[in-house]
């Protein structure tokens, strides 16, 4: 049990990252039962959507969960009504500054979680009421910032007294020894989450991670404003070369491109958002596996750590 742990009234302190399409309330269920705190990621959905996804994870479990909301979402507005309306417990933010809704979740009993990939938009977050931060280092999949996990973790821990999250290029219990080594006092997964049993990802995203090594991702977007890590495609390729000759092809061919991905497994039009972590990774298993392998992992490596004087 840590501040993560009683913050949530979870057992292990893993959170699922909040993935467009993939991350359903099946996906997230799983997480919950095996102890971490399941997302629901709301990002392309629309408010009847989310409940649905809402009613169906109750069904599914009575363990804490939260849903995730992408802030450059135009239906941000009503997904906050739907998490209000049905007392989600946590709330986690992505893509940009929540601090206008964290008022209204805070007053009606909802932890609010941004993710965050700088020092001062943590401390910003923080004076306006966030319970805990997601610090996402630039080795996540999907959009990321500019600065890696180990440099980010360290600097967040630093400079904030509420609880910090790790997240970009975790997988495994060493991963997550070393997030705490920074300061971190719990774990974000998307990636590893993906490559589950209980994932309804396509096949084709599955093996595409299962065949990834570490320097098998690649960054679109950046010379659009959105940068975003994906699996090396052909069509990863095409969107690069389409970001400097045409700009404006290149945000069409875009449009859609997750969805086939997550969905279709469409190779030649999905866009696979993947972290590096895809080159951790050579298995698939069930989400409670997965997290008892890297809890006694994390515990076993730091047994090592003082075994050997530290």
């Amino acid at each position: 049990m840590n501040r993560v742990c009683e913050l949530f009234g979870i057992k292990y302190p893993i959170i699922m990252g909040g993935m467009s399409w993939a991350g359903t309330s099946k996906l997230a269920a799983a997480v919950s039962e095996a102890g971490g705190l399941g997302i629901i990621g709301a990002g392309p959905m629309r408010k009847d959507d989310l409940q649905r996804e809402i009613d169906n994870l109750r069904r599914l479990t009575d363990k804490p969960f939260g849903v995730n909301i992408i802030l450059v979402s135009p239906y941000s507005d009503e997904l906050i009504e739907v998490v209000i309306k049905n007392k989600v417990p946590v709330v986690t933010f992505g893509a940009g500054n929540p601090t206008k809704y964290i008022k209204d979740l805070k007053e009606n009993g909802i932890k609010v979680v941004p993710v965050v990939a700088s020092d001062n938009l943590a401390r910003m977050v923080e004076r306006s009421g966030a319970d805990a931060v997601i610090a996402e280092g630039m080795e996540s999949g999907g959009h990321i910032g500019e600065v890696t996990t180990f440099v980010l973790v360290n600097a967040v821990a630093k400079k904030v007294k509420i609880p910090v999250i790790a997240a970009g290029g975790i997988a495994d219990g060493k991963g997550m020894a070393a997030a705490f080594a920074l300061g971190a006092e719990g774990i974000q997964m998307g990636t590893r989450f993906i490559a589950s049993k209980e994932a309804d990802t396509h096949e084709n995203f599955k093996g595409l991670i299962l065949r990834s090594g570490i320097r098998d991702t690649v960054i679109t977007g950046a010379n659009l404003g959105h940068s975003a890590r994906v699996i090396k495609t052909r069509f990863a390729k095409i969107v690069k070369e389409l970001e400097v000759k045409s700009p404006e092809e290149a945000e069409n061919v875009l449009v859609g491109s997750l969805r086939k991905a997550v969905l279709d497994g469409n190779l030649e039009e999905g866009s696979f958002m993947a972290g590096q972590s895809s080159g951790l990774i050579d298995n698939i298993k069930s989400v409670h596996e997965i997290i008892e392998e890297i809890v006694k992992e994390f515990f076993e490596t730091i047994d090592r750590l003082k075994e050997v004087g530290f």
